[in-house]
């Protein structure tokens, strides 16, 4: 009886350790968040003064109206960076996973060295290829258009690996046969029968995808020239002032503007992460 009450003990106390560590790991992560939209209300004198607060202040209204002033219009920046983002997470999700597949799922010839290949092409910066990829879409009439910013998305090394990774790990191959034996072609087979499989797997990659693609400043601000294409994060890019004055009151109410669509995206995908990971945890 000592024995089982002295083990009880144990672990509540490793139970409340480990509530503790990830309270604070999660007040730690949610911190730099918290400070961003406190500091979208306050002042530029305040935020320079005092840097730290942890009380929302009266400049709300003021630092809108400053951004107006600034020509930021947050509706057509949302519009372009959603149609970018968006366009280009369904293309790379949905390409990476026909690949992955075609790397799991077919015995050819050359599976092994295209998958290398595949993971070469990862190991090369986009800083390397920017300016050749700038003349070849000068000389096809694509600058100042959405296109170059969309379509290259189809083809993301880093998540055919993760999704070949997964397949490897869930797919039997035996799904695929018998699809095949009662007549559904590659295409359906895929779209109906392998996607549901990889919905976790979607849902991550779609995250990330949405995430690196509304967040890009580097290859929009190669590409767009018309105020009118501008993104969010060019936008933000632009609130810098004149050399004498920055109004960071204005700049921190844009990145909180920026950073909510990604908390919404995160929120409506993460319960597939979360479902797939409880039926991981539920098959034999």
């Amino acid at each position: 009886m000592k024995k089982q009450k002295s083990l009880k003990a144990r672990t509540r106390v490793v139970k409340t350790v480990i509530y503790i560590v990830c309270i604070f790991l999660s007040l730690l992560s949610i911190m730099p968040f918290y400070t961003m939209f406190i500091n979208a209300t306050r002042g530029t004198y305040e935020i320079q003064s005092n840097s730290i607060s942890l009380i929302p202040s009266t400049y709300l209204i003021s630092n809108w109206k400053v951004l107006i002033n600034k020509n930021f219009n947050p509706a057509i920046g949302f519009m372009n960076s959603m149609i970018i983002a968006v366009g280009a997470t369904v293309l790379s999700v949905y390409f990476s996973s026909l690949t992955a597949y075609g790397l799991v799922a077919y015995q050819w010839k050359w599976r092994q060295p295209f998958f290398t290949f595949i993971m070469a092409v990862l190991m090369i910066p986009t800083q390397l290829s920017i300016i050749g990829f700038f003349q070849f879409m000068y000389k096809l009439g694509l600058t100042n258009k959405y296109l170059p910013l969309i379509v290259p998305a189809a083809a993301s090394p880093a998540m055919v690996f993760f999704m070949r990774q997964y397949l490897l790990a869930t797919l039997s191959l035996d799904i695929v046969n018998s699809a095949r034996i009662d007549g559904a072609g590659e295409i359906r087979t895929f779209n109906t029968i392998i996607l549901p499989i990889m919905k976790p797997a979607v849902a991550t990659q779609a995250i990330f995808a949405f995430v690196g693609s509304w967040n890009n400043l580097f290859t929009p601000l190669v590409l767009l020239t018309d105020r009118k294409k501008y993104t969010m994060p060019i936008m933000v890019n632009l609130l810098r002032g004149d050399i004498y004055r920055t109004e960071y009151g204005s700049v921190y109410l844009a990145l909180s503007l920026t950073v909510l669509p990604l908390f919404i995206i995160y929120f409506i995908l993460s319960r597939h992460i979360i479902g797939g990971v409880a039926l991981g945890a539920l098959k034999e």
